[in-house]
């Protein structure tokens, strides 16, 4: 089985039907990946221990702009992507344009969303839609910041920490 893929949406749905009629599990994490950090790999590590299959949902390039304004530095999200695609445990990534997932939620209808420890389970933006199908949350990671925002701050005064 070919790891670490970037694929759409209907390549990744016809490549999941089979693996969840023989009862595999498909954990989801997601998030911009625009600056990667260790926080990130530590995140997707675990959410891929909270199922057989992790799929990766990235946000697209206009997605990003929307949510963290022009001046934000970002790689685009195709090389964004296949950076995350090569992390180990990921199984497929694939890039979505909405400012949430609840779109693709709704459409790859995983059995876990995974979510970093900056979310609890009460806050996380698309656990209505998650529960609606019948799936749970898990908060997953390293529960030290190594928030992206951070880093940005740091570059910006010329700090290594």
């Amino acid at each position: 089985m070919t790891e670490g893929r970037v694929v759409g949406l209907a390549e990744l749905l016809s490549i999941l039907a089979p693996l969840r009629s023989a009862g595999k599990t498909v954990s989801f994490a997601n998030g911009v990946f625009d600056l990667l950090h260790v926080g990130h790999v530590r995140y997707l590590r675990a959410a891929a221990h909270e199922g057989d299959l992790l799929v990766v949902g990235v946000n697209g390039d206009a997605s990003v702009r929307a949510l963290k304004g022009e001046g934000r530095p970002i790689v685009p999200a195709g090389e964004r992507a296949e950076i995350v695609a090569a992390i180990a445990g990921v199984r497929w990534v694939t890039i979505f344009e909405e400012p949430t997932c609840d779109t693709l939620l709704r459409a790859i209808r995983p059995d876990v969303q995974c979510k970093g420890t900056d979310y609890t389970a009460e806050n996380v933006p698309e656990a209505a839609t998650v529960r609606s199908f019948g799936g749970r949350i898990a908060i997953v990671g390293d529960p030290k910041s190594h928030a992206t925002r951070e880093l940005i701050s740091r570059l910006g005064r010329n700090q290594s920490r």
